[in-house]
């Protein structure tokens, strides 16, 4: 089958395609035949092995030759333990475990995946397990009268956020690159800022919520954004960013009444379904920037990985 691998971790030049053999079935998982392949950060950061945490699995050479998390296609056959598909299905899943999705062929475990919405096209769904997930989760205290501050708003995790905040009635201040202000903008959000020309950190006390979606601060200057009984929660970053907010930075938070921590993402279906039936329904919208295809993986990577997308980048395989 054709794949596009890397044997060591680097930018984009290391990637290349080439023919490999299928992935082995095993008893409890699902060969998917990928029509399309969202991509997230943590492939970006899969592929530059950086941060650190990236490299779990492997050190100093990738665990995973093929990266790619987030797929959409057709069940091509089936491990002797599956019960809930047949051949033929048309499933989408979060494969963060296994990777694997920049392929025509993927193997993912029965429990990652879900039936895909028949309201939705491949493309479509493929956007929405780890990046819905997120959102959802990162959303969760959002309500009438709090203002919510999202970090990376312009991105594919961000784009659902915002809606997500809007419509249970938060007030939504939006950070990212210049470009994407607009975009951020026609998604809701009652402010948009560019990071490059304002340090959202010197907002003393301006937020009840900070979802952060790329963390790389001291935790005392999140801190310091928000109100008292305020919730920030960070989903990737540095590791120093991660470590201190994880620690001294929880600790500092709750003497003066405030929380600050990691936000521990709960996949699988039961967590991003209901947002894809949402979106099936048309209650949120599913932005998808770019496509590419199997052949131009390393364009779209570099691409998500030098800020450009706005909302979601997809790899599309007829």
């Amino acid at each position: 089958m054709k794949a596009v691998v890397r044997d060591r971790y680097g930018k984009p030049e290391v990637l290349r395609v080439d023919d490999i053999d299928p992935p082995q079935l095993e008893a409890h998982h699902v060969l998917v035949r990928v029509r399309a392949v969202s991509l997230n950060l943590s492939d970006w950061e899969c592929l530059v092995g950086s941060p650190l945490y990236s490299r779990i699995g492997g050190l100093r050479r990738p665990a995973s030759r093929v990266l790619g998390s987030d797929i959409a296609g057709t069940v091509e056959a089936v491990g002797s333990a599956v019960t809930r598909f047949a051949v033929g299905d048309e499933v989408y899943g979060d494969n963060l475990g296994q990777m694997g999705g920049f392929a025509e062929l993927a193997r993912a475990p029965e429990k990652m995946l879900a039936h895909k919405p028949a309201g939705l096209t491949f493309v479509q769904a493929s956007t929405l397990p780890q990046a819905g997930a997120i959102a959802v989760q990162g959303t969760a205290l959002a309500a009438p009268g709090k203002r919510l501050l999202i970090n990376g708003g312009g991105g594919g995790s961000g784009s659902f956020a915002i809606q997500l905040a809007k419509e249970a009635g938060a007030h939504v201040a939006a950070v990212d690159n210049a470009e994407k202000l607009d975009f951020m903008r026609s998604l809701g959000a009652d402010e948009v800022i560019d990071y490059r020309t304002r340090n959202i950190t010197r907002d003393r006390a301006a937020y009840d919520l900070v979802l952060d979606l790329v963390a790389h601060r001291n935790p005392f200057a999140y801190r310091r954004m928000l109100a008292r009984g305020g919730t920030y929660r960070c989903v990737g970053g540095t590791v120093r960013a991660l470590l201190g907010i994880a620690t001294v930075g929880a600790v500092a938070a709750k003497a003066t009444r405030r929380s600050l921590g990691v936000l521990m993402v709960k996949t699988g279906p039961a967590h991003f379904g209901p947002l894809a039936e949402r979106c099936a329904a048309g209650e949120v919208a599913i932005h998808v920037d770019r496509t590419f295809a199997l052949d131009a993986v390393p364009d779209a990577l570099r691409y998500l990985g030098e800020g450009h997308a706005r909302g979601k980048v997809v790899v599309e395989i007829p």
